[in-house]
């Protein structure tokens, strides 16, 4: 799918997806990754969401979000309990969510100016 987005001057955001993709700035990527607006950290070490621990978030957590949206692949499943206790801990706002939802969402967040980044499985 194609998203239309509004002028978001020069940010990184989602402008499609697909089985096994999504597009950020008409790039495409394919495997697993970190979006913030003015970063991308495409070399994310996780392969999968019972992998996840505090310490893949520490590169998104040095940007000082207000909040981390988690896109965990086709189907919305939620990590382990205790990774989600140790984000809001450091007061961290965290929301769940499918990819694709994650990627509108995210998009709709960086509209608002919002310190947002995206945690992806693809």
């Amino acid at each position: 799918m194609k998203l239309h987005l509004a002028n978001f001057n020069h940010q990184n955001i989602f402008t499609g997806y697909g089985d096994g993709y999504v597009l950020i700035n008409q790039v495409r990527y394919e495997r697993n990754l970190i979006v913030l607006p003015e970063l991308l950290i495409d070399e994310w070490p996780v392969s999968s969401l019972s992998q996840l621990e505090f310490r893949h978030f520490e590169n998104i957590l040095a940007h000082t979000p207000e909040i981390i949206i988690l896109g965990t692949g086709n189907k919305h499943r939620f990590p382990d309990h205790t990774l989600l206790h140790q984000l809001t801990q450091s007061r961290i706002a965290i929301e769940i969510m499918d990819t694709r939802a994650c990627c509108r969402t995210y998009n709709i967040l960086v509209e608002e100016d919002r310190r947002v980044a995206a945690a992806l499985f693809i």
